[in-house]
């Protein structure tokens, strides 16, 4: 039973999923949209989320915790910086998910995810 374990697997180790989700997310943040599975996407939806939420807080405690999580240091400083401009005004919802066509390989439903 799985009741109550709502973490997507994706069919990889916790460390291994971890470090796909930090590397996706952090992708998405420097290049606002990225073409992955539709789970992947649902998966880093949240994770993204966080961080804009943590970007629009813009204190040091937050700006040190997505330091922690975001690959790249620059684009945290970056991220800060925008944050307030572009959603200050919103209340969460900072990713969009557009379904595409399936992969041709193994036809794996696939999916751009994007900052709003």
């Amino acid at each position: 039973m799985r009741h109550g374990c709502r973490v997507p697997k994706l069919g990889k180790p916790a460390d291994q999923r971890r470090a796909l989700l930090r590397s996706l997310a952090t992708e998405l943040i420097r290049h606002g949209r990225i073409t992955t599975t539709m789970i992947r996407a649902k998966a880093v939806r949240s994770e993204v989320e966080k961080m804009v939420t943590l970007a629009k807080n813009g204190s040091l405690a937050a700006r040190r915790q997505a330091i922690g999580y975001i690959y790249d240091k620059q684009l945290v400083h970056s991220l800060f910086e925008g944050a307030k401009d572009r959603y200050g005004d919103r209340n969460g919802g900072y990713t969009r998910i557009l379904r595409t066509v399936p992969r041709r390989g193994d036809n794996a439903k696939m999916a751009i995810i994007e900052l709003v």
